[in-house]
């Protein structure tokens, strides 16, 4: 048992219990962490204590909290272009550098394909390094191989801001005991199980955020902007994304979550299934309504979707993705969302998103290195799960009007 796993209250221990339930795994797997993120930067900082400077193989196409921690690690962040099935990394034609410490699985939207997640596991296990599995999209399901185990050596799970669980902060890392290297195992699960308590003032600013998001969201932004602010400097707010967070560097201290954050996110836990039903049947009536529609969603259509978004497909995504032309389309086909009713979001442009501050630190590759990755930036709109059918194909029908015209 970890130093931290003596300090676990019963909602902490029946979160875990929760989560190994859904997962087919063990309580005493996952470690329990305040924001994913911080969960990250421990096994990475591991990664760098064990084998000193080396990269993180990861993708451009997400949002720049899931790449500070490989830099706040003094790890490099080597780029790859994306899956045009899954819109994780692309296995095919990827080359590793000889340094990778680690190579990151990153479930986009939700979206698992077992066979890029395979590939992916074989070329790190091929160049000595780890899986790193982002589950921010998906919490409680994993990538699986044929016998049915989970893939990764390290499953990441979120259960923070704009994640299915909504609870705004929270999240828990898997290790999985059957890692090859047992020795580092042992060294994740104790630097996980030594992250720290929340403070006082922590606990005080978690309880206050969803209030705090309410006044800001209904002031003028020069006002929201200027008591953001003073509420951030004064400990009082936690936001979802620092301005230090957009150029590298993991915010705050890491640390577990408390009681109160556990209880929250086994509420939350409790209305999943249901919720996962219906993003279900959200996913099947979009991918219907689109492949029917006169435009379809093939590489000559000005409409296109992951490949692996099939008629049977029926994956509980957090967002769907549709890639339009360009900006101007996505910008348009959004805006058109939003105003029927629907809360649709142009993830990820920019890259990193939201957009990096500093630029540098996150040695981004040179403009036309990832052309799929950059067109499909370019032309992002996520749209609504946690919708009806009917109104999935009514969301549906709207951006097909756009990317028509």
């Amino acid at each position: 048992m970890g130093a931290g796993e003596k300090n676990l209250g019963p909602a902490a221990e029946e979160l875990r219990a929760e989560l190994a339930r859904r997962t087919g795994t063990r309580a005493g797997e996952w470690h329990l962490v305040l924001k994913a993120r911080y969960g990250m930067l421990a096994a990475f900082e591991v990664l760098r204590a064990r084998g000193g400077e080396g990269s993180v193989v990861t993708q451009p196409f997400t949002c720049c909290t899931a790449v500070d921690p490989i830099v706040s690690a003094d790890l490099r962040p080597v780029y790859a272009e994306l899956s045009p099935r899954s819109l994780a990394v692309d296995p095919e034609g990827l080359s590793l550098p000889g340094d990778v410490r680690a190579v990151v699985l990153q479930n986009t939207c939700g979206i698992i394909h077992e066979g890029d997640a395979s590939a992916l596991a074989l070329a790190a296990y091929g160049a000595g390094a780890i899986l790193v599995e982002d589950c921010a999209h998906c919490v409680g399901r994993m990538a699986r191989d044929a016998a049915g185990e989970p893939l990764a050596d390290v499953s990441v799970h979120s259960f923070g801001v704009e994640k299915m669980l909504r609870t705004s902060f929270g999240g828990a890392i898997w290790v999985n005991p059957r890692m090859a290297d047992a020795s580092l195992r042992a060294a994740l699960e104790s630097a996980l199980d030594a992250l720290p308590e929340m403070t006082p003032s922590r606990q005080r600013a978690t309880r206050l955020y969803r209030n705090e998001i309410r006044v800001l969201n209904r002031l003028p932004r020069p006002a929201a902007r200027a008591l953001r602010g003073a509420l951030e400097r004064t400990g009082l707010f936690e936001p979802a994304v620092t301005d230090a967070e957009r150029s590298g560097r993991v915010s705050g201290t890491p640390a577990r979550p408390d009681e109160w954050v556990c209880s929250r996110a086994l509420e939350a836990l409790s209305s999943e299934d249901a919720q996962l039903a219906q993003r279900s049947e959200a996913v099947r009536a979009y991918t219907r309504a689109l492949a029917a529609s006169p435009l379809g969603t093939g590489a000559a259509s000005p409409l296109e979707v992951p490949r692996a978004l099939v008629p049977e497909f029926s994956q509980p995504l957090l967002t769907y993705p549709v890639f339009l032309a360009d900006a101007d389309g996505a910008d348009r086909a959004v805006a058109e969302v939003l105003a029927a009713g629907f809360y649709a979001r142009p993830w990820y442009r920019p890259l990193l998103y939201p957009g990096a501050l500093d630029a540098g630190a996150y040695e981004l590759p040179a403009a036309g290195a990832l052309p799929l990755t950059e067109r499909c930036s370019a032309g992002a709109v996520m749209l609504p799960t946690d919708v009806s059918p009917e109104d999935a194909e009514r969301i549906a029908g709207i951006v097909v009007r756009v990317a028509g015209r």
